[in-house]
């Protein structure tokens, strides 16, 4: 088990598989057949040396990347270059660079994106905090340049039924007022079926059901309404996500 605070990206990952993990979301860049709208994502890992781990990820055909990650007591930091597609302006090489330090308790940490292509600007910079106690997992990271806030936190009501709850809060600094509210929770009926629900202040409402075969094989069913909509307008999303681990 790894003692260190782990990566960066580690920051508010709990909330984020309970309130956005595996539901009906679709990448910028996709395939389209009829009304079927579908990627697909495939990944390798494997440590080259004590420590030092390779990584290569891709979502076919929106982006991937090659990345490097170094994991030890009090720190974690990563590097990776790749390329990141966009519906209007194609393709584009980033690079990538971020850093945790602390320990498992407690973590701060940042992240860097930069664009290297011929504009050669910073995509982004992001910079948070970690909480991971027994009972409360907690977050807060700066994102947009420092312009916005987002607050996540976690509760694991019962370890042995995977139940648990989530909440995400966005706050956007510039205008001082919040821009975003999600709650969600998720529970196992069986050790091999999950079912996942969450709500966002802005009526959107979403649910899915996971179930595995074995270790390595699962399939997803997931579901989304906009209560917001005009009636016309309020036609669910549904979506199937396939796993091979």
């Amino acid at each position: 088990m790894n003692q260190g605070p782990g990566l960066y990206f580690d920051i508010g990952k709990k909330a984020r598989d309970v309130l956005h993990k595996d539901y009906c979301q679709q990448t910028p860049i996709h395939f389209n057949y009829r009304f079927f709208a579908w990627n697909l994502d495939l990944s390798c890992e494997e440590e080259l040396v004590h420590g030092l781990k390779g990584l290569f990820a891709c979502n076919i055909p929106d982006s991937g990347k090659l990345e490097l990650r170094h994991l030890s007591r009090f720190s974690g930091f990563s590097a990776s270059i790749g390329l990141l597609g966009d519906e209007g302006k194609g393709y584009s090489p980033v690079a990538n660079l971020s850093g945790l330090i602390g320990t498992r308790i407690l973590s701060l940490g940042a992240n860097l994106a930069y664009d290297i292509s011929a504009t050669r600007t910073t995509n982004s910079l992001n910079t948070g905090l970690s909480l991971n106690s027994p009972y409360l997992v907690a977050s807060v990271t700066l994102h947009d340049y420092f312009q916005s806030l987002k607050g996540c936190c976690y509760f694991e009501v019962n370890p042995l039924t995977k139940t648990a709850i989530a909440a995400e809060v966005k706050y956007d600094l510039a205008d001082d007022e919040i821009t975003g509210v999600t709650i969600g929770a998720q529970h196992a009926l069986f050790p091999w079926t999950l079912l996942k629900a969450r709500l966002s202040n802005n009526g959107r409402v979403g649910a899915l059901i996971q179930q595995k075969f074995g270790r390595k094989f699962s399939i997803t069913v997931a579901g989304e309404v906009n209560l917001n909509e005009k009636d016309k307008e309020k036609c669910p999303k549904v979506g199937v996500y396939m796993a091979i681990k």
